[in-house]
């Protein structure tokens, strides 16, 4: 069982090695007294237990996180999770069938919006 420190020191690495040194780097030179406790909580719990849990794989996580993103219309997460699954290994076209499957459970319109944001991120990333 890890403590705090622990779960705080696995959520920052399983967070870079997600999300790049950059994003996380920027997201801690924002932290002010404000943000926190929110900037600890998801650190230690989305990224150093849900994320650092041994049951799935991060491609898979990166699945899952593109559906739920994209169903409830958080462009900006969908767009930071469309590279991250990039560097989990997702190629373009497992991205799109990610979001096909959005369009038949969560309905058209959320898959329509979140291949706008996926095009996009992708198009960057093509460079």
């Amino acid at each position: 069982m890890m403590d705090d420190r622990e779960r705080h020191e696995t959520g920052m690495t399983v967070r870079r090695q997600v999300l790049g040194d950059a994003h996380v780097d920027r997201a801690v030179a924002g932290t002010d007294a404000f943000t926190a406790d929110f900037q600890d909580f998801i650190t230690r719990y989305a990224w150093g237990e849900v994320w650092a849990r041994p049951g799935l794989d991060r491609r898979t996580r990166s699945c899952i996180t593109l559906a739920v993103l994209a169903t409830l219309h958080h462009d900006e997460e969908l767009a930071m999770h469309v590279r991250a699954a990039l560097g989990n290994g997702l190629s373009e076209q497992e991205v799109a069938e990610v979001l096909l499957q959005v369009g038949v459970y969560a309905g058209v319109p959320a898959a329509n919006r979140a291949f706008t944001v996926a095009r996009e991120v992708l198009r960057r990333e093509a460079g």
